[in-house]
């Protein structure tokens, strides 16, 4: 017998935009297992079981009222435009404060974007890592001073607290759910089915100075894809720029501008996203994942698996089969 969906309920707020709203129902609704049936199921609530005030103002109708806060595996907090005292740091109003009591211990907490005020307000994040739009890092510091916020990443794991950037890192956040439940392949699959790319590092910068380059402008594009073709050679970076055709410094400069990370940083996290694969996927044993990913010895992947993930090849790679 199979088990049952896991319980996601997204709580929307007055002011939410529509794309965010709509996003968990998208990615995860998109979420099966080997026999085709759904690995999630999302549900849409409101505080009061209200229509709900869109940023756009139209006004939606909402299936469910708090009570459904009481079935959640993982409660979902898109974001508002329509923060009202929670952006200076005030208490949360009256009727979402009693929502969020209904969640039950236990239940996985989930922010996108300014969601994160909500969970800031409601003691949630005090002492803990967390994340918000970049544009808004200044506010929120001054607002909520006991979170460690950290507005140049994508998304942030705090095991049962998560928190995300805006927009576009909500869907990183969401596939990376995926991934952590399901395994690789199928927050792969999911991505395929969004036709979106499969996987962002959290850690990965907001703010991009040049994401796509300027027209008659070199991009460093081409020999980023080269060197995913090389991950288990030692690729100097002199060879990288003179594979793009630029000087070691007009090459680092582009690529920061077009990445949002150093060559060096974003080929360590190419590598590790190898190794994970590996690890994930297939039975080889550590020491030649460690060289297929490009790290060369098992002892250095473990050294990096330790410092950006928290955990050894082995261990990872239980906690991933057992999820696949």
């Amino acid at each position: 017998m199979a088990a049952r969906p896991h319980r996601i309920v997204v709580l929307a707020l007055d002011g939410v935009p529509l794309f965010e709203l709509g996003m968990p129902s998208r990615v995860f609704g998109q979420a099966f297992d080997a026999e085709g049936d759904p690995l999630y199921r999302v549900t849409l609530c409101s505080v009061d079981g209200a229509p709900v005030r869109s940023d756009e103002s139209l006004t939606l109708a909402v299936e469910h009222g708090p009570e459904a806060l009481e079935t959640a595996d993982t409660v979902l907090i898109p974001p508002t435009c329509d923060l009202g005292d929670l952006h200076v740091g005030g208490r949360l109003p009256p009727r979402l404060a009693a929502a969020l009591a209904r969640i039950r211990p236990g239940a996985r907490l989930v922010s996108i974007c300014t969601g994160s005020y909500v969970l800031a307000a409601a003691g949630v994040l005090d002492g803990r890592p967390a994340t918000t739009h970049w544009m808004r890092s200044e506010e929120f510091r001054r607002a909520y001073p006991r979170v460690r916020l950290d507005e140049d990443v994508l998304f942030v794991d705090n095991g049962d607290v998560l928190t995300s950037a805006g927009t576009a890192a909500g869907v990183d956040l969401c596939l990376y759910l995926v991934r952590r439940d399901h395994g690789t392949a199928i927050a792969n699959q999911v991505a395929r089915r969004c036709v979106v790319p499969p996987w962002r590092d959290g850690g990965q910068a907001q703010f991009i100075e040049r994401p796509v380059p300027e027209p008659m402008t070199a991009s460093t594009a081409a020999t980023r894809a080269w060197l995913l073709d090389r991950l288990a050679a030692q690729v100097s970076l002199e060879e990288m720029a003179a594979h793009a055709r630029m000087s070691v410094r007009t090459f680092t400069r582009r690529f920061r501008d077009e990445v949002g990370s150093t060559p060096g940083r974003w080929l360590i996290a190419q590598r590790l996203e190898r190794a994970r694969d590996l690890l994930e996927n297939s039975d080889l044993g550590i020491d030649l994942v460690a060289h297929r990913a490009g790290f060369g010895t098992a002892n250095s992947l473990r050294q990096h698996m330790r410092s950006v993930l928290g955990t050894s090849p082995n261990a990872y790679r239980r906690t991933f089969r057992g999820a696949a």
